[in-house]
């Protein structure tokens, strides 16, 4: 296992102020074919990941790898085109290496956005649902991005998890979508490795325990957590988790990307709406 180092967050932190003007508090992480609020950015600075010293290089179909400075909504926010998944071969310690650089950044409120499977039988694909917590099976089983050498700079050894996903901020875009008359579904995320989609089988089990499967963001939400930013979360349903094993309804990441670019405009208004009141 590779631990990194605070130099090292500090080192791409320092090379991305060379590239941008903006000091934004608020950033966002978009999801598989979740782009189309990168198009509203105004007065934008691209930063590719490239060309930011430690950090790694997207390989996922959607992920384009860049960092965007500018301003939504006359609000300024950085945006994360492209993130990181274990999957990829990444250790979780780099699969959250741009959460510990936003810290260095002075971010104190992260978006997180990501493509689900829905496990909710009331969940259909084009729904939004909010996380209200998370079940990190990598995690449980020892690919927790806090594990090894502890950095204090960000937090202390041992944190409480029940409340990573902040309250207010629940409230305040429940609120906003009910102004909206949007139906945003509230649940909990169930977070896998991948790459592969799940066993009918597996589906029976997670049903038991969550509303929506897939393969980023709790590790993300917790390594914020540990370096006291606050998080929101909002998974698109892309697809609906299929547990009859005959059944030849299966998940491919084509019809992912197709259901995020149509589910995109409703989370880009929510999101748009919120960013003045965080």
């Amino acid at each position: 296992m590779y631990a990194y180092t605070l130099n090292q967050y500090q080192e791409a932190a320092r090379h991305i102020r060379t590239k941008t003007k903006y000091q934004p508090k608020i950033a966002i992480v978009l999801g598989s074919g979740l782009g189309e609020l990168a198009q509203k950015l105004e007065y934008k600075d691209t930063i590719p990941y490239s060309e930011i010293p430690h950090f790694p290089v997207c390989t996922i179909p959607g992920h384009l790898g860049n960092l965007l400075f500018g301003k939504l909504n006359n609000v300024p926010v950085c945006l994360l085109q492209g993130r990181f998944h274990l999957y990829e071969g990444h250790t979780p310690q780099t699969t959250t290496f741009p959460i510990r650089v936003l810290k260095e950044l002075g971010i104190q409120t992260l978006l997180l956005t990501n493509a689900a499977g829905g496990l909710n039988p009331d969940f259909r694909v084009g729904d939004l649902m909010l996380i209200n917590d998370h079940i990190n099976f990598p995690g449980m089983c020892g690919l927790n991005p806090l594990r090894g050498p502890n950095l204090n700079e960000h937090g202390p050894r041992f944190i409480a998890a029940n409340d990573i996903y902040n309250q207010k901020l629940l409230a305040t875009i429940k609120t906003l979508a009910q102004h909206q008359n949007l139906d945003l579904k509230e649940g909990t995320y169930a977070c896998v490795s991948g790459p592969n989609y799940e066993s009918a089988a597996e589906i029976r089990f997670l049903k038991n325990f969550a509303d929506a499967v897939g393969m980023s963001t709790a590790s993300e939400a917790l390594v914020a957590h540990h370096a006291s930013i606050k998080v929101l979360a909002i998974s698109t349903i892309t697809n609906v988790c299929i547990s009859d094993p005959t059944s030849n309804n299966t998940p491919s990441h084509e019809e992912v990307m197709t259901a995020s670019q149509e589910i995109m405009p409703k989370l880009t208004t929510l999101i748009w709406e919120l960013l003045p009141k965080i």
